[in-house]
């Protein structure tokens, strides 16, 4: 067999592979185009009312889809292609951005379209999210999923570097030129997923078949009952739950960037640009350096930063402060995801990573949607300064608590050393509590 050559062969070694590669295509056009989309529904929907409220009811309209769906979703990855769950949903993705143009062109003087397209955000959201993060670990051999996720996590936020700042200056083009790229970003990451194939030894399109027993409900819930019995998992996505809930300010960048920092559509591309910056240099150096040592404790610290950051953001009348905290908070927050992820993939056993995905999409969805939806009704009632500043003391108290509650999640070790529950075991919930609690102990419990 030949192996890579010529610039594959500078590549991490997770890169080698021609189905990641096409993977990383996916991740990328995917959330090149969704940033851009977020940048013009924002300042378009802020211009209609000049309204904080009418931003965080987009991100509620966003999110109720995926608390309604992920779970079914999750269990639909499980029985059937993931390359086909992934592919439809980037099709529906195709379609949103279509009928955004026709709405921009028209004039874009009501609410309702977007409040409508909302909706349909969320449902793509809740097929792709659970199918992502299902396939990614049958396309790289286990021992380069560190890496992988890494270059994974990478692609998504050098999009969303890009993204905002395209889509500003592409807003100010024209609306209908903003929406019009973003389509035809989802187009090519609809064609690649449906370029990926599959390893010589197994299959990430479709997953192996549920176990028998138990019932419609228990498999429905299966990702739940996994990260239930597993408090290395729940600790960190409720934590990355609550950080992004209360300490998140996106969804008030409209608000900051017209009434504070006085500054126009591109400069709203450049704010909501920055935390991803930071992102991206993080990012960077989790591709050449893993980890420490102790990956519980560097959580912690990383969310009291991430909470930090975002009282100077709100303090700020400065726009290179803000810029400045906005980048240490993307810089932090790429360190807790990468924490996170990791964790989830290596501990989640392959026959129920769509369930377990779907329900980490329902977190996540709901510390960024529903957290739009807190931003926006807590600037309405006390003002978008003060709304920011409390939610991000709030995290930094929460992150703090955190040890206490989940000493599991606080001195979780090696990440290298986190091993799946057994494929004949993973139903067991005593079996997955010891796993994980061995794994969180560190190398020598673990070993």
């Amino acid at each position: 067999m030949r192996g890579p050559s010529g610039v594959r062969r500078r590549l991490p070694r997770a890169m080698h592979g021609r189905d990641f590669s096409l993977y990383v295509v996916v991740v990328l056009a995917m959330n090149l185009a969704e940033q851009m989309i977020a940048v013009a529904i924002g300042w378009q929907v802020y211009s209609i009312h000049h309204r904080a409220f009418d931003l965080g009811l987009i991100g509620l309209l966003e999110f109720a889809p995926v608390f309604l769906l992920a779970i079914p979703a999750g269990t639909l990855v499980d029985r059937v292609s993931r390359r086909l769950v992934l592919g439809l949903s980037s099709m529906l993705l195709v379609a949103i951005a279509a009928a955004l143009v026709i709405v921009s062109a028209g004039g874009a003087h009501a609410l309702w379209p977007f409040l409508t397209l909302a909706l349909g955000i969320g449902v793509a959201t809740a097929l792709s999210f659970p199918a992502q993060r299902a396939i990614a670990p049958g396309l790289v051999a286990r021992e380069l999923l560190p890496n992988a996720l890494a270059i994974r996590s990478v692609a998504g936020q050098s999009a969303n570097v890009a993204g905002p700042a395209l889509g500003g200056l592409l807003f100010a083009i024209a609306p209908t030129v903003a929406y019009g790229v973003a389509l035809g970003l989802f187009a090519i990451a609809m064609l690649a997923v449906l370029g990926i194939r599959s390893l010589p030894g197994g299959d990430p399109q479709v997953a192996p078949a549920p176990a028998a027993g138990g019932g419609w409900l228990r498999e429905l819930l299966g990702g739940i009952h996994f990260i239930r019995d597993t408090p290395v998992l729940l600790g960190a996505i409720l934590l990355d739950l609550f950080a992004v809930l209360f300490g998140g300010a996106v969804a008030l960048l409209p608000v900051f960037a017209q009434t504070i920092l006085h500054t126009g559509p591109v400069g709203l591309g450049v704010l909501r640009s920055a935390p991803a910056v930071g992102a991206v240099f993080a990012g960077v150096l989790l591709v050449r350096r893993p980890l420490p040592t102790r990956a519980g404790r560097t959580l912690i610290v990383v969310v009291v930063a991430f909470g930090a950051s975002m009282v100077v953001f709100g303090l700020s009348h400065w726009i290179v402060l803000s810029l400045a905290a906005l980048a240490v908070s993307g810089a932090v927050d790429m360190v807790s995801m990468n924490i996170r992820t990791t964790t989830v993939t290596l501990v989640t056993p392959e026959r129920v990573r769509g369930r377990v995905g779907s329900v980490e999409a329902v977190f996540i969805g709901a510390s960024n949607e529903l957290g739009a939806f807190e931003s926006g009704t807590a600037a309405a009632l006390i003002g978008a300064v003060p709304a920011v500043v409390a939610g991000g003391a709030l995290t930094i108290a929460i992150a703090l608590a955190w040890t206490a509650r989940f000493p599991q999640l606080a001195t979780l070790g090696r990440l290298a050393d986190l091993r799946p529950a057994g494929e004949s075991h993973d139903e067991d919930p005593e079996r997955a509590v010891a796993l994980a609690a061995a794994a969180a102990a560190g190398p020598v419990a673990a070993a």
